[in-house]
């Protein structure tokens, strides 16, 4: 037995070596960028471990900024990975915990409406205390500062996918017995995976909208920045070099540029197996990168040797029981008691955890805001109405444009595969380096900051809006669109009938998000440096970056805390109500 054993894995290891002699130029491109890849790892590791550095000076020169970039694309990748992981943990134990999800839920609309600020000066000062002899404490700080940016709503989208699975798809997983990874490895995540891959894109933009906080933060006397596109912007503009801002816009549209094609754009055109349902009329969308992935020889080699160390292991695997039939199913159904039991009892042991974390960070908290005045609080409540109307104005503008653009994107693989990667780059670039340009404008047009802040955050917000959109108008059924064909329903009458009840859902998810981050973007939009001049519009934002700026935290943290109310409130008299509409009219699962 192991004689013809060992002659089959002989005669695969031959005819392997005989196709890694076929590998191309392109293959060693690969090599080569997985080798550009490990030295900006190793690059990145090296500024994490160095001394740490009370000041830091940032160079202007182009070959500095080439350093930089390498850093800033980095910290955003690896905040990615960390969101994802967090997205994957937290939706599905939120969809699956009805008892879970009455905390969790609104927990996540507390933490998606606290400000960057609101977390950096704390956070910076406890990881630099906890690592003082290198730069780890504040790499780290950054890090999970881009993740604040990236997370709520690729976890909302995630949380929201879960629960609308098809009844059907259900059906079928309890019929074939699935276990839960099963089910969530063969129906959940390939469900959600196409709205989950357009809000991971706006997730990265929300993670670079503050890169430029991030990267040159200060806090009263001391200096935390980190060499970055962010640093090099703020440097550039406070010296008045255009020509180095210009640089640094250049290398960031190179970063996302370079993301859409190697990550989102292969990511689109894979996704697209996981459609419910095939479209006759739908044009292939394509991806060169992907293209060039799969006939890559390298890669293929690499793929054989692991299908052939994972041989023993399928010998070893049983097969799938039979479909059950008749009253086995209603058994089959049942979850285990054991398995049950066990999963509720981990669950109220991390809500335990979460209840004496937040227990302890309240008592904090209250004796910070024992010394702000009762005028102080009238004065944060009065400015957070002044707020919520820019952000209300902020989502509705946005919403005009893109509900029928993201439709329109949606439906049309020709207009995806044009319009995917200029979206993506508008989308993905910092709104605040656009800021100096759109300050200009506003006084040559001699309006103020208190109506042109709306448009500055419009510039970071409208986007979650269209990813949603476009992901939903994705996810029509073919069948809906051919029958609306059929009876001739066109013009305003296909839009209110077919187009708005499909893509409700995931409108609802995209407003959320928005307004979430209309809020934070309300701390760099209502309080702007320009040209040396403090420009500001009254409103919660301005407060809350004054205070951070005078290093004043108990007015920070009453800000913070007015801010997070303001939200949460909000969501619970409004947004949930449109949810439990989205969930009980508009979903295809019923």
């Amino acid at each position: 037995m192991p004689g013809p054993v060992l002659s089959r894995v002989w005669g695969e290891a031959a005819a392997l070596w005989d196709r890694s002699r076929k590998i191309g130029w392109g293959d060693w491109l690969v090599v080569i960028g997985l080798g550009g890849l490990l030295y900006g790892v190793i690059a990145l590791g090296q500024q994490w471990v160095g001394e740490y550095r009370p000041h830091i000076e940032i160079d202007l020169s182009p070959v500095a900024l080439l350093r930089y970039s390498i850093f800033s694309l980095l910290r955003g990748v690896l905040a990615y990975g960390i969101s994802l992981g967090f997205t994957l943990v937290y939706g599905y134990w939120a969809a699956k915990d009805r008892m879970a999800e009455r905390v969790l839920i609104p927990l996540l609309d507390i933490l998606q409406s606290i400000p960057v600020l609101g977390f950096m000066p704390g956070l910076i000062l406890a990881l630099v205390a906890l690592f003082p002899r290198s730069n780890v404490g504040v790499e780290l700080a950054a890090v999970i500062m881009i993740f604040t940016g990236q997370v709520w709503n690729m976890t909302f989208s995630f949380y929201h996918s879960l629960r609308s699975v098809p009844a059907d798809l259900q059906e079928a997983a309890r019929v074939y017995r699935f276990s839960w990874w099963e089910r969530l490895k063969w129906v959940e995540l390939p469900y959600s995976t196409i709205g989950l891959i357009w809000n991971s894109m706006m997730s990265m933009a929300g993670g670079w909208f503050f890169l430029m906080i991030n990267e040159s933060f200060r806090l009263g006397e001391r200096d935390f920045r980190l060499p970055g596109v962010g640093s090099y912007m703020s440097v550039a503009i406070e010296k008045g070099r255009i020509d180095a801002m210009l640089m640094a816009m250049g290398a960031m549209i190179g970063i996302i540029v370079l993301l859409d094609q190697l990550l989102w754009r292969p990511l689109v055109v894979w996704a697209q197996k996981f459609r419910l349902e095939e479209d006759t009329q739908q044009q292939v969308v394509s991806s060169w990168f992907l293209d060039w992935l799969r006939h890559s020889q390298l890669l293929a080699l690499l793929s054989r040797w692991l299908k052939r160390l994972r041989w023993f292991h399928f010998q070893k695997t049983a097969r799938r029981p039979a479909p059950v039939q008749g009253a086995s199913l209603l058994l089959a159904a049942e979850p285990s008691p054991n398995r049950a039991t066990v999963a509720s009892r981990v669950s109220l042991l991390l809500l335990a955890v979460l209840f004496v974390l937040f227990a302890w960070g309240a008592w904090q908290l209250v004796q910070l805001l024992r010394e702000v005045s009762l005028r102080t609080w009238a004065h944060l409540v009065a400015a957070a109405f002044w707020t919520l109307g820019r952000v209300l104005l902020a989502t509705a503008i946005g919403t005009l444009w893109a509900l029928p653009v993201g439709i329109a994107i949606g439906l049309s693989p020709r207009l995806s595969r044009t319009l995917q990667p200029v979206v993506q780059i508008a989308a993905s670039f910092p709104a605040p380096m656009l800021f100096p340009a759109a300050i200009a404008i506003l006084k040559w047009a001699n309006v103020s900051l208190g109506w042109g802040s709306i448009l500055l955050m419009l510039l970071g917000t409208q986007w979650y809006i269209l990813f949603n959109v476009i992901a939903g108008a994705m996810a029509i059924p073919a069948d809906l669109r051919e029958a609306a064909q059929s009876y001739r329903i066109t013009g305003w009458q296909r839009f209110r009938t077919l187009y708005l009840p499909a893509v409700f859902p995931y409108l609802i998810t995209g407003l959320v998000t928005a307004a979430g981050g209309a809020w934070n973007a309300s701390i760099v939009a209502e309080y702007v440096m320009f040209k040396g001049e403090t420009l500001q519009a009254y409103g919660l934002g301005c407060l809350i970056s004054r205070a951070a700026e005078e290093a004043n935290f108990p007015v920070l943290a009453a800000s913070i805390l007015v801010m997070a109310t303001a939200v949460v409130l909000f969501n619970r008299m409004v947004w949930r109500r449109c949810y439990r509409i989205a969930e009980e009219k508009f979903t295809l699962n019923k």
